[in-house]
């Protein structure tokens, strides 16, 4: 099934007397509880496009459709309640607030909703667990390493059951050790969950943990290429490299 879709999707700027054309008319289609990868370098388009798939930016022509809703016949305010039902965020700088605790950070999407976290404990511990922190669900981000940091906002990120994960780099502030963590962690929400989640990254050894990575160019997406599943991660990155040149020679 699928639960997101772009179709000849645009997005420029003007700047002073010229057209910047970020994307230039990007067609793809994910299926439910696929984890994928955007790949690209600086300015081809990558966080751009993951904006838009979320909502969080409109697009100058075509359509995202996200979990059967096309974004551009809804209004700003049902296009709020899309995003927050369906879509969860992981960036790069984790974003939590500093006076909550860890499992006040989780919650928070529930308590923004207007809903009782009182009813949501068993969910609460269950994303706790799978993100390996029920014994620091007490403890402040001040308290906790980056990967941990990282680990709360996944966990927060899952905490409304999204039909999608969205993720900006979220390995591109954390060692190499703690990064590929992450990327297990996300691959293990897939698995476990049925989870669907898109990863922007630069880092081949990280996008190798995906099923299906895509390389943009010049807001043009010019290569698609699904690494084997009984392969090792060194080898799936080995093929990505080649893919990343394969894209960069097109």
């Amino acid at each position: 099934m699928s639960v997101l879709k772009a179709s000849d999707l645009r997005k420029h700027y003007q700047l002073g007397e010229y057209k910047v054309e970020a994307l230039a008319g990007v067609n793809f289609n994910i299926e439910k509880g696929e984890f994928v990868a955007i790949m690209g370098p600086s300015g081809s388009g990558k966080s751009t496009l993951l904006h838009l798939l979320g909502g969080l930016d409109t697009p100058s022509d075509g359509e995202v459709t996200l979990a059967e809703n096309q974004l551009s016949k809804l209004t700003e305010y049902q296009a709020t309640l899309v995003r927050r039902h369906n879509v969860g965020f992981v960036f790069q700088f984790f974003n939590l607030l500093p006076t909550l605790t860890a499992e006040e950070n989780v919650l928070l999407p529930i308590i923004i909703d207007g809903k009782n976290p009182a009813h949501y404990e068993e969910r609460l511990t269950n994303l706790l667990n799978l993100v390996g922190l029920l014994d620091r669900r007490t403890h402040k981000p001040d308290q906790l390493s980056g990967g941990e940091q990282q680990r709360v906002a996944i966990a927060r990120a899952l905490m409304t059951q999204p039909a999608i994960l969205l993720a900006d780099e979220p390995t591109g502030n954390l060692d190499t050790k703690t990064g590929m963590a992450i990327m297990e962690l996300l691959q293990r929400s897939c698995r476990e969950l049925d989870q669907t989640v898109i990863v922007v990254t630069h880092d081949p050894r990280a996008a190798a943990y995906a099923g299906h990575v895509i390389f943009l160019r010049d807001g043009l997406v010019v290569r698609e290429f699904t690494p084997g599943d009984d392969v090792s991660i060194a080898d799936r990155m080995s093929g990505i490299m080649a893919a990343m040149q394969q894209a960069v020679d097109a």
